[in-house]
């Protein structure tokens, strides 16, 4: 006599106790995308108490770059399709980009019948931060290198931030001095305090004084009330006097005095005034050769050489541009609320062929221009800007524009009739909004049947 398996249903009650256990987060939607239910996991994610969250519109509560645009649990809802191992990212309580994997399906109730939706997530942060320990070699705070002049760099940079000493920073305009000085802040026992920084070659030495020191009532027409300076704002804390290569003969005896006696006097001020402050300096400018033509004093920049710090330009080390390239569209897709994956072969060796004057100041706003030209899923030579282009003859570039345009526009009639004309459908498997695949076709002129996927009358 064989045996049949008995099936037993699991209460109400076990449901709860297993959702409650799982460390994936776990809501339901109704309808109306109000969220219904919320797991234990889900408030720990997010943040959001389940009292917080029910009730509420779901995009409302996670705020992620998906939700306006490809909700994975709207397209469940609306196909009857289930979604596995989307990746996205979420918006917690703290305004803080949580990379997660989502998985959705149909809720329905125990007729069949379709009463909502529901989507599971797991928090990818652990392992989105072991993927960035293999893709950079180095890295600290928002400095990330593969490059060895780089990585010893960012090896010394907490052993400088133990010490009290004053640091020097050279390089060029754009190498990220302004950044190695807050990474050096922020690993300090300094770090609760203030972090300060003042550009001392844009201010001639009245205006550069007051802002450094302070003024007293008095001390000049309009000064109606005293106003601290930057170091006294700075008290406790770590002020960078970026491109001092620039101030005057005069203002660097001012800048001596205060890095001798630790002591400052403000503006109309009679008495000088103590000050606890780290002094970091940086300069395009190599100090030493100033020093040897003698607009630069000697005793100024020993004082200020104490630990010195030469970051090479981006030119020497280009290995290093693939990694800033993805580190910058992952800070821009967060900022832009977009969701570029990456960047073509063909336009990364555009990147990889240019010397960048701007350093990688420069490279982060080519990225950003290519963002705003950018409707595709990854960046393309011809979002890049122009100057940066291959210099070809006009005829050579209406050829291949005409050749792009050309692939292009089969690319999209074959997705069309992949999907019977439907518009909505082909622009998902594009993966484009379809407002973009509406305005694509009319720009390449493609020609559409009379009859599309969405009806079967002559329109």
């Amino acid at each position: 006599m064989s045996r049949k398996t008995q099936h037993y249903p699991l209460s109400t009650d076990m449901t709860k106790v297993i959702l409650e256990s799982i460390s994936d987060g776990v809501f339901t939607v109704d309808h109306q995308w109000r969220i219904t239910s919320f797991n234990r996991a889900a408030e720990k994610i997010t943040g959001i108490t389940r009292k917080e969250a029910i009730g509420k519109f779901c995009c409302e509560v996670f705020r992620s770059n998906m939700c306006e645009t490809d909700c994975a649990l709207r397209r469940t809802m609306q196909q009857g399709v289930s979604y596995v191992d989307t990746a996205t990212y979420i918006v917690n309580s703290e305004k803080k980009s949580i990379p997660v994997t989502v998985c959705t399906s149909l809720l329905k109730d125990e007729n069949g019948k379709v009463i909502g939706g529901v989507e599971t997530f797991r928090d990818m942060s652990l392992i989105e931060e072991l993927r960035r320990e293999l893709d950079s070699r180095y890295q600290m705070g928002d400095i990330v290198s593969k490059s060895q002049s780089m990585g010893k760099i960012i090896q010394l940079l907490p052993k400088i931030a133990e010490s009290d000493s004053t640091v020097l920073i050279q390089g060029e305009t754009g190498t990220g001095k302004e950044l190695i000085a807050r990474a050096i802040h922020d690993s300090s026992n300094r770090q609760k305090k203030p972090f300060i920084a003042i550009n001392c070659g844009a201010l001639p030495d009245t205006l550069l004084e007051s802002e450094l020191f302070g003024y007293k009532a008095g001390a000049f027409t309009n000064a109606t009330k005293d106003k601290p300076g930057h170091f006294a704002l700075a008290e406790g804390g770590t002020i960078l006097l970026d491109e001092i290569g620039d101030v005057s003969a005069a203002f660097q005896v001012r800048l001596l005095r205060v890095l001798q006696e630790r002591t400052f006097t403000p503006l109309g001020g009679t008495k000088p005034v103590k000050t606890n402050v780290r002094v970091i300096t940086a300069s395009n400018k190599d100090l030493e050769s100033l020093v040897q033509k003698g607009t630069f004093r000697m005793d100024l920049f020993y004082r200020i050489n104490v630990i010195r710090i030469d970051l090479p330009p981006l030119r020497d080390r280009k290995n290093d541009i693939p990694i800033l390239v993805n580190h910058f569209i992952n800070k821009l897709n967060k900022l832009k609320n977009k969701s570029i994956s990456g960047i073509s072969p063909t336009a990364l060796d555009i990147l990889m062929s240019h010397d960048y004057p701007g350093n990688i100041r420069e490279l982060e706003n080519i990225i950003e221009h290519a963002f705003i030209l950018c409707q595709e899923n990854q960046i393309e030579p011809h979002c890049l800007p122009d100057n940066l282009r291959p210099h070809l003859s006009e005829q050579k570039k209406n050829i291949i524009n005409a050749r792009l345009k050309s692939v292009e526009a089969q690319t999209i009639i074959d997705a069309l009739k992949r999907n019977q004309y439907n518009r909505l459908a082909a622009a998902r498997e594009l993966g484009i909004h379809k407002s973009t695949l509406f305005r694509k076709i009319k720009q390449l002129g493609i020609e559409l049947p009379r009859i599309d996927g969405r009806t079967k009358t002559a329109k």
